[in-house]
């Protein structure tokens, strides 16, 4: 993991990603009650393109990876062990079904980044909690962030709090820097290893647990994108775009309220 540059933003700079990250969690939770049992996830897409294109805002995922396998949609969702990435498609969503919502989008210039995950119809206990650990991990992330301490505090938290409760943690992927891009330096892992730079006035983060109800490890599929968890087990994914400033941080994306929490 090779860190580049950290670009600090001033708060003019923050102001326009607070502004864009407002509009991407207003989509989210119109998004969500349409997540439902018998509806494709293409058809989910197609809703989130339609929304970011009325907005005036872009599509910050469309388009993003290499020239030879760009990802082909604006919005990823990841079901039951899908863990992040997976490719909107003719296949309907299931009774029961654990479907992660991720979604960046761009608005004048800023970009912004989220993730919920969301049940849809009847959803198993086991599921159930393996979601709100997972966004419990992910509060206590975002509690870690203090201007002038460690990164790596934000991994510690979320690591402890999953491992405590049998869950493994993808140390494989990670959360990132955000505002100019959609992915910046520097990288936020959610198990304590790599680069550990102070953080300081001007940064903002993405923070985004993934956990799974059995062994961390993934392997990608075929298609280049969709990571999955080696044991099929089921995996939640939970999101924020994180500011800090001097003396305190902000949590710019607005917190989702789930009915079936």
């Amino acid at each position: 993991m090779i860190m580049k540059m950290i670009r600090l933003k001033n708060e003019k700079q923050i102001q326009g990603i607070r502004t864009s990250c407002k509009l991407l969690s207003a989509l989210l939770r119109e998004l969500i009650p349409h997540v439902q049992p018998g509806v494709t996830t293409l058809e989910i897409d197609r809703y989130v393109q339609n929304w970011i294109k009325k907005s005036g805002a872009k599509p910050a995922f469309l388009g993003q990876g290499s020239k030879k396998n760009p990802f082909p949609a604006a919005i990823c969702i990841s079901i039951n062990e899908e863990v992040i990435h997976g490719i909107p498609s003719k296949r309907k969503i299931m009774n029961g079904d654990l479907v992660s919502l991720d979604c960046g989008l761009e608005f004048d210039g800023f970009v912004s980044d989220q993730a919920v995950t969301v049940g849809a119809g009847f959803v198993p206990d086991s599921a159930r909690h393996l979601n709100k650990v997972t966004m419990e991990c992910l509060y206590r992330g975002i509690t870690a962030v203090k201007p002038g301490e460690r990164l790596l505090q934000i991994a510690r938290a979320v690591s402890d709090h999953a491992v405590a409760n049998g869950f493994g943690v993808v140390k494989t992927f990670c959360g990132h820097g955000v505002g100019f891009e959609l992915h910046e330096d520097p990288s936020v892992p959610n198990d304590p290893h790599g680069p550990n730079p102070r953080m300081s006035n001007g940064l903002v983060i993405a923070i985004e647990p993934m956990i799974n109800a059995g062994t961390g490890d993934v392997n990608i599929l075929d298609d280049g994108w969709t990571v999955v968890t080696a044991d099929g087990a089921p995996s939640a994914h939970w999101e924020h775009t994180v500011a800090v400033f001097g003396d305190h941080t902000e949590i710019l994306t607005d917190r989702i309220e789930l009915p079936n929490m």
